[in-house]
């Protein structure tokens, strides 16, 4: 084999991992400006009403909105809470939610996506709303 050869084919591999980090880099971007729209217009607002039909129930939940994120907490176990973030995984940038609740001395942790394969600015309220209903059941249990 020719080196010359050789050095094509790295040239050319090089060229297209430029490229592709390129458009990985670009579609980040594109991806967390949707996530800022999507908490400010879809789960901020989705959030607060849960809490507020659970606050009404005895159940006191509280929003915040840490830098860019959303968490609904307990207000009874300071571990205890539902937030939002942003992954960027294999499959490209989806939205997920994290569980952490905590039964006496054990934490339990769980994190998957609000609905798997679909964008940030394609998610609806009624997809919120699923997620947070079903990430709040074990709270519900007490």
């Amino acid at each position: 084999m020719d080196i010359s050869e050789v050095r094509k084919q790295i040239v050319h591999a090089i060229e297209r991992a430029r490229t592709r980090a390129q458009q990985r880099r670009q579609q980040t971007a594109d991806a967390e400006r949707a996530y800022t729209v999507f908490l400010a217009d879809v789960a901020v607002p989705v959030a607060r009403m849960v809490a507020s039909a659970l606050k009404a129930e005895g159940m006191p939940f509280t929003v915040s909105t840490p830098s860019g994120g959303l968490r609904l907490a307990s207000d009874h176990g300071r571990d205890d809470y539902v937030e939002f973030g942003l992954q960027d995984g294999s499959e490209g940038v989806s939205v997920v939610g994290r569980v952490r609740r905590t039964r006496g001395s054990r934490t339990l942790e769980e994190e998957r996506a609000i609905k798997p394969g679909v964008a940030p600015q394609d998610l609806s309220d009624a997809d919120v709303l699923a997620f947070l209903t079903a990430a709040i059941e074990p709270w519900l249990e007490r």
